[in-house]
């Protein structure tokens, strides 16, 4: 039985380790909470929004806070940037990390027992004081990435540059168990994710391949393709990693104001990383994500990720 901490061993110093180690703590509360959730008082929306203008579900607040306490009370972690926060929160004034986590992804999908999870993302820590510039560095900076999926099993990917391992949360040891260690993405699929609801906001490139998709063996790729829709990225990401696909949350223009869904420190950069370590490939159609220089903590993007050939036949129809 291969644990947790026998994967850091080989692949993290001790620092990172006691890192990933918290959030993996703290996940099995998240875990309890959500399935005590309606027996304990906090379902249901809360009376506020986030710094996004959406209305958060009080497990948003509840997780976030029990996240923002378990790196608080690690000594390595020197901030953290959340998407529930306005703005940093500083931890530990010589810590030689920064996290970056969506502390409830999906929360949309609380009420009906749907899959949910947190995603996380660790870069380094420079010296000086903590602001929001210390956490834009590119993708290609982060020293771990990974996700929680609470669904009928707890799940955790976990990445730190050698491979994507996948690990079960077994209520027996209350403990994770390594159960997959190298996820790989099958390089072809014929499973697409998008909300579909969109169509008629998206850009003409993606509607067009979309269109083909569609048409399966009437159209031009002459083949039958499954729309899968979990409507939380990290079930949709999970679904890639285990047997393929592609999944895509593109440029849309229903609100002019907001083209973008899909948050790039918090969401999009750690489950890139996570799809390129597994031989996919992640994109916004137009550059690679892991490559963008964010501007924002905050700032958003598309987001085309997967099977790397129908990724990059998607890329053709942008390009």
């Amino acid at each position: 039985m291969t644990l947790l901490s026998d994967i850091l061993k080989k692949q993290a110093n001790q620092e990172l380790a006691a890192v990933i180690q918290s959030l993996a703590e703290v996940s099995k509360t998240i875990s309890q909470s959500l399935q005590h959730g309606p027996l304990i008082g906090i379902m249901g929306n809360a009376s506020s929004e986030n710094v996004q203008g959406e209305t958060q579900k009080q497990l948003d607040i509840v997780s976030n806070e029990q996240i923002k306490a378990a790196l608080a009370n690690c000594q390595y972690v020197k901030g953290i940037a959340s998407e529930e926060e306005d703005d940093v929160v500083a931890s530990n004034s010589n810590g030689q990390y920064l996290v970056s986590f969506d502390p409830l992804d999906g929360s949309s999908n609380i009420d009906i027992n749907s899959l949910v999870g947190t995603i996380f993302s660790v870069l380094p820590a420079s010296d000086g004081e903590l602001t929001k510039e210390s956490f834009l560095q590119s993708g290609r900076n982060q020293v771990a990435a990974g996700y929680m999926l609470y669904g009928p099993s707890t799940l955790m990917a976990l990445t730190t540059g050698e491979g994507v391992q996948l690990l079960l949360l077994d209520p027996s040891i209350n403990d994770y168990v390594l159960i997959n260690e190298a996820m790989s993405i099958p390089a072809d699929t014929s499973e697409f994710a998008i909300n579909m609801s969109n169509q008629r906001f998206w850009q003409p490139a993606m509607q067009a391949y979309i269109a083909d998709l569609v048409a399966g063996t009437t159209g031009k790729r002459d083949r039958n393709f499954n729309m899968r829709w979990i409507a939380a990225m990290v079930g949709d990401v999970h679904r890639v990693l285990s047997r393929g696909g592609i999944f895509m949350y593109p440029t849309d223009t229903k609100n002019p104001a907001k083209p973008y869904k899909l948050r790039l420190m918090y969401e999009a950069n750690p489950m890139a990383w996570l799809v390129e370590q597994a031989g996919g490939i992640a994109s916004t159609g137009y550059e690679n994500i892991l490559d963008i220089q964010p501007n924002d903590i905050h700032q958003r993007v598309a987001v085309i990720l997967g099977s790397k050939n129908e990724v990059q036949t998607c890329l053709k129809y942008h390009n």
